[in-house]
């Protein structure tokens, strides 16, 4: 009756921007590779997990009330909606494999392999870029957190629902915020601080 759960703080591994440029960067003579990287850097701009990406297909883009496309699907893992709006990146990448005989065939927005050979790949695609962390395709949904949301001025709310998490402590798990947007933050409060 007296035991208390006890919370462990994970360390869960997240390119920084310049990781993640160096991995767009990056340019690949085997077709499988290039594949890989794709997909990881639409997580990575979208926030998605494997198994939704792997799941997801051409009508779950729609057209959102602004009329920009946006991603409207369920979570695999916790069966939640989620509404996220497509940036850039994320709709060069689906436009890049439109065509692709996998999507085609099988009405899928991206040609997904297994989880296990796409970690593979990453490692492999990692170690090209030497970034020394441990990288798994979930790397990509923490990245989004972090570096492409939060770091830009995403609130952490808005953050959480793209996410599809239930609770906002779910999401403050994901969210690492960097010493340099605490630093950018202080630095607009010392200008609006400051004595005239």
């Amino acid at each position: 009756m007296n035991y208390k759960v006890k919370v462990r703080e994970t360390n869960r591994p997240f390119l920084l921007q310049d990781e993640l440029d160096k991995i767009i960067a990056l340019k690949f003579t085997a077709e499988r590779l290039t594949q890989v990287r794709d997909i990881f850097v639409f997580c990575c701009y979208t926030g998605l997990a494997y198994a939704d990406v792997q799941k997801l297909r051409r009508v779950d883009i729609v057209v959102g009330h602004d009329g920009e496309k946006w991603i409207h699907t369920e979570r695999v893992k916790t069966e939640t909606a989620t509404r996220v709006p497509l940036l850039p990146q994320a709709l060069k990448i689906m436009d890049a494999y439109k065509n692709h005989p996998q999507c085609v065939n099988e009405g899928k927005l991206l040609p997904v392999s297994s989880n296990q050979k796409m970690n593979e790949y990453l490692k492999e695609i990692a170690d090209r870029c030497e970034i020394n962390k441990k990288m798994t395709f979930h790397t990509a949904r923490h990245t989004f957190a972090t570096t492409v949301t939060l770091t830009n001025g995403v609130p952490i709310e808005t953050v959480s629902k793209m996410l599809g998490h239930k609770t906002l402590r779910t999401t403050q798990q994901y969210a690492k915020i960097l010493d340099q947007k605490v630093s950018e933050d202080m630095l607009k409060l010392r200008d609006r601080l400051k004595i005239s």
